[in-house]
């Protein structure tokens, strides 16, 4: 299988896919690391905003007349979906989609908006793919794995030849995986064209498995995922997507939902850009040191934007906390009058904002006329929660 990926398929699939993707732009993005010069490939905004058009795209041009007659099927909680239903309507061709149950309301909807018949199934992401392997038996569909195929990596591989005009002096580019396929095709073709740039892999910590198929020589099978980042959850990387990122992958590291959480808002924050948990792995690793790019000209791949409202609103929550602009502070008071006007006086003093206040009487064991005050603040970042700390704490009053 890994003789059919040449760099000329990913050429061909360039030209096919020239009057149907986005040529995405890159955009500067001086403030998210000092001392490092970073790049955002934006295929958050690509078509069905995600970069799976691509690859979906490319493999259903592909098909034979008599194949395209059939129809193809898929499984998929998200951007694959949305991208192999996108690919069948503009060629014509019939497509299902097997979604498990819990898949977001928002990603079934978009799934549907763009003509595929969808086949809810219940269970989890391997349940969906085994109803979709039946019907693909039942009914001669032809199955689009979302990364495990040639002419899907060649599609993917697509943004390589983008970034080699966009930044004709790159040194380093930073990928999110899940299954592989994104980082198969970009590492691909970079090594292709410039063997001297570096392509560092992000997994969420939650969900390692490349990694540790790659440091463990072999593929592995993780029992379960976890992380916020759904779009790379994958339990097992493709044996085609392993070998490439083996032979082409520099190295691969992992960033927790927290991080990812403040890359999140990071980019909204400072560009404007919405990202998906997976879409923002890239810049977590960028902004919390895990791969080294100092001095070196690197493009962060945003891989997608589909991101759930509901999920949005949690994680802007937990990237305050992460970056210093929020804490919440337990003290204990003694219970008479003025105590609460002498917090809230060295919290303004220092420029803190309160925004939530909680004040209830002890519990058994402590001081009889103690009470208990929690307070969320809005603050600017982690040293002036110490400052506030510290002026509370030089007034006499005691933080737990």
């Amino acid at each position: 299988m890994e003789n059919t990926l040449t760099l000329d398929n990913v050429y061909r699939a360039n030209y096919v896919l020239k009057n149907v993707v986005r040529t995405t732009d890159v955009i500067y993005a001086p403030k998210l690391k000092k001392g490092a010069e970073i790049y955002l490939k934006t295929e958050n905004l690509q078509v069905t905003g995600s970069f799976k058009v691509r690859g979906a795209y490319y493999k259903m041009s592909q098909l034979t007349d008599e194949e395209k007659s059939r129809g193809v099927i898929a499984c998929s909680a998200g951007n694959h979906a949305q991208g192999v239903a996108l690919a069948a309507r503009e060629n014509g061709i019939k497509a299902v989609i097997c979604l498990p149950d819990g898949a977001p309301i928002s990603k079934v909807e978009a799934t549907k908006s763009y003509g595929a018949e969808i086949c809810l199934v219940e269970g989890v992401y391997d349940d969906a793919y085994k109803k979709a392997q039946e019907l693909r038996d039942e009914n001669g569909y032809t199955f689009i794995h979302p990364f495990n195929d040639p002419d899907v990596i060649a599609g993917q591989g697509t943004i390589a030849l983008e970034l080699a005009e966009q930044v004709p002096d790159l040194d380093a580019v930073i990928v999110p995986i899940g299954g592989g396929g994104l980082i198969s095709g970009v590492a691909y073709t970079i090594k292709s064209l410039n063997p001297n740039v570096k392509v560092y892999g992000v997994q969420a910590s939650g969900a390692p498995s490349m990694l540790n198929s790659i440091h463990d020589s072999h593929i592995e099978r993780l029992e379960s995922v976890f992380t916020i980042a759904d779009g790379i959850a994958v339990k097992e990387p493709g044996s085609l997507t392993y070998d490439i990122c083996s032979k082409y992958v520099d190295e691969i590291v992992t960033v927790t939902d927290d991080e990812i959480s403040a890359a999140i808002l990071a980019l909204m924050e400072q560009h404007k850009l919405v990202t998906e948990g997976a879409g923002a792995v890239a810049v977590a690793a960028a902004m919390f040191d895990k791969v080294d790019i100092k001095g070196k000209k690197t493009v962060c791949l945003l891989s997608g934007g589909n991101i759930d409202v509901t999920i949005l609103s949690r994680v802007i929550a937990r990237g305050l906390l992460m970056s210093g602009r929020s804490c919440q502070l337990t003290i204990e008071l003694m219970d008479k009058p003025g105590q609460l006007m002498n917090v809230s006086r060295i919290i303004a003093a220092e420029g803190g904002n309160v925004t939530s206040v909680h004040h209830e009487h002890s519990n058994e064991g402590s001081d009889v006329n103690g009470c208990y005050l929690r307070v969320t603040l809005e603050t600017r970042n982690f040293e002036h929660i110490e400052k506030i700390k510290k002026a509370l704490t030089d007034f006499g009053i005691k933080l737990i």
